[in-house]
Order: structure tokens, then sequence, then C-alpha cells
């Protein structure tokens, strides 16, 4: 399966592993348990610390 990297929606910059990041992303309606990464990679729009504070 192929690996999608996270990128900043505002600036297209690559987001890295313990990088503060912030997610757009509505709230889920229904209860589970899912694999969080993906779920946020589908769910979200990752947005990087930069481009939240401009």
């Amino acid at each position: 399966m192929f690996k999608v990297e996270p990128k900043c929606s505002k600036c297209e910059k690559e987001i890295k592993g313990d990088e503060e990041v912030y997610i757009q992303m509505k709230y889920p309606a229904e209860k589970g348990s899912t694999e969080i990464k993906a779920y946020l990679q589908n769910e979200g729009q990752f947005i990087c610390e930069k481009c939240m504070e401009k």
C-alpha cells in the first residue's frame, strides 16, 4: 500500500514526525475505534504551526 505523506493545506509543506500541527475537521458523528493517523489524513486538513500563526 502507498504511504501518503501529510502536507500543510495552506503552504504544502511536508509534515514531519513530532511536529506541532493543527487539524481542521468536523467532529465525528459515530462512535468507534480506528487508526488515528489514517483517520486524520482522510477526514481532516493539516495546518502547520507557521501558517496557523499568520
